[in-house]
């Protein structure tokens, strides 16, 4: 519940971004002041400033927008294509079942590095291409379990009975099927959004991920990083961000594994 509270902050400060820097700031990510490079944290300032100058404490603000909505951006493209997938493969078995195994082998063998150098060279690097590449390359796993949940569900007796009163197949997999693995879907919804902010910290490592002077936390992270013995606060700050983002998010996954588990109700 405390992880829980913790990333809802993390959310609404994010969101507050343009609000925090008009109202309490009073300038914005971008502001510069050439006078006081990597300037140290200080009151006013509290994070202190990079090597332009500009508020970091602002900048990290602005950048969590990015990096959040970069996670919930990749899991939704994940949950889309995994959950889609896999719920065919469990319902329908069979050649199609076989087909959309062989997909899934396919994509889990492909380099995902590779793979991201690849598009990079043909797609400018942005929030959205990334999501859609790095979601891409991420829905694999969701499959998997989904799969093998609806393997399970579908002989159930209120299935046998809506199919036997007529219910058609698409009907039966959104009415009686997918409400009854939607505990999963939330749980790993929950990993996917960690999932993508660790690989939009990754990939800004190898200078695929978002391009400043567009803020987010892996590119504050990776800029930063020649910085580690004059100015540690530049790469300290960004990294406590990721780092208790993704902490959250993880506790409040598991959490929800534990409650929504049918298996732990007494």
């Amino acid at each position: 519940m405390w992880a829980g509270a913790i990333f809802c902050v993390l959310c609404l400060v994010s969101l507050s971004a343009p609000l925090i820097s008009h109202y309490v700031a009073g300038y914005g990510p971008m502001t510069m002041d050439l006078t006081r490079p990597n300037a140290s944290p200080a009151p006013g300032h509290w994070f202190g400033g990079d090597e332009y100058g500009r508020d970091y404490l602002i900048r990290i603000i602005w950048a969590g927008r990015v990096s959040l909505a970069m996670g919930f951006a990749v899991a939704l493209v994940a949950m889309t294509i995994g959950v889609s997938l896999g719920l065919m493969a469990g319902y329908y078995g069979g050649m199609l079942d076989d087909a959309i195994s062989a997909v899934t082998n396919t994509f889990i063998s492909l380099p995902a590095l590779f793979v991201l150098i690849l598009a990079a060279t043909l797609v400018p690097p942005s929030l959205v291409s990334l999501a859609l590449i790095i979601g891409g390359l991420g829905w694999m796993n969701v499959a998997r379990q989904v799969r093998g949940v609806v393997l399970a569900v579908k002989e159930r007796d209120y299935v046998q009975a809506a199919r036997v009163l007529g219910a058609t197949n698409g009907r039966i997999m959104l009415r009686h099927i997918l409400p009854n693995v939607s505990s999963l879907v939330i749980v790993v919804a929950g990993f996917e959004i960690a999932a993508g902010i660790l690989a939009e910290s990754g990939v800004s490592f190898i200078g695929l991920g978002i391009q400043p002077p567009e803020a987010s936390w892996g590119n504050m992270l990776t800029n930063s990083l020649r910085y580690v013995y004059s100015s540690p606060w530049l790469v300290l700050f960004p990294g406590i961000f990721i780092f208790v983002a993704v902490l959250c998010i993880y506790l409040v996954a598991d959490g929800l594994r534990d409650a929504l588990d049918p298996r732990n109700r007494t």
